[in-house]
Order: structure tokens, then sequence, then C-alpha cells
């Protein structure tokens, strides 16, 4: 199993999330984030915004869906021809994962 991180613009997650359930992945955690990348944040004439609003979706999936969701991620979160501030997209494995209402081990 994996753990999808992606970061996306606030206005383009909602997209994001239909597209992704639409593609038979349903099960998204969303949370409102603040952070910058590589580019240190914003800067509109003398006032630098280094804190920037974005939205972070979390999908747990199998290994063999991976490719397939961050397709769906990229094509839908990205704006006109790929700007920066468009996001990123974080991999990492997951050992386990357990239903809590029935201590069921698995997706």
């Amino acid at each position: 199993m994996l753990l999808v991180r992606a970061i996306v613009r606030p206005e383009k997650s909602g997209a994001v999330m239909s597209e992704l359930a639409a593609a038979g992945f349903p099960a998204i955690t969303k949370m409102d984030v603040f952070g910058r990348g590589k580019q240190k944040g914003i800067t509109v004439g003398e006032i630098t915004y280094d804190e920037i609003p974005k939205d972070m979706l979390l999908v747990v999936c199998n290994d063999e869906d991976k490719d397939d969701l961050v397709k769906i991620i990229i094509r839908t979160a990205r704006t006109g021809q790929g700007t920066f501030g468009d996001g990123r997209i974080f991999v990492s494995t997951v050992e386990s994962a357990y239903t809590i209402s029935t201590g069921a081990s698995g997706l």
C-alpha cells in the first residue's frame, strides 16, 4: 500500500477529489495547509507572502494504482501550462491499515 499526499491549489481540490472519486478512489482526506515551495513565497509589490494557502489531499492506494492516481492529480490540478504554485505530490509506503469499527486490516 502507498500513501499519496497531494498539495494543490485550494481552487483545484474539489475538481481533483471529483476526478479521483469517478476513477474509483473515493476515500480521500482533505486538510487546509499553509506553506511555500522552492520559490519561497510570492512577492506582490513590496509585500511578500511566504505562507501560501493550499489543500493537502491524502489517499491510500494499492501499489499498482499509484500511476493512475498520480496522473489524475497532475492532469486535474495543473493550471494552464503549469505554473509555480500548482503543487506537489509525495508518495510513501504504508505498512498496514486497519478499520477501527471492525478491526479488519487492509484497504
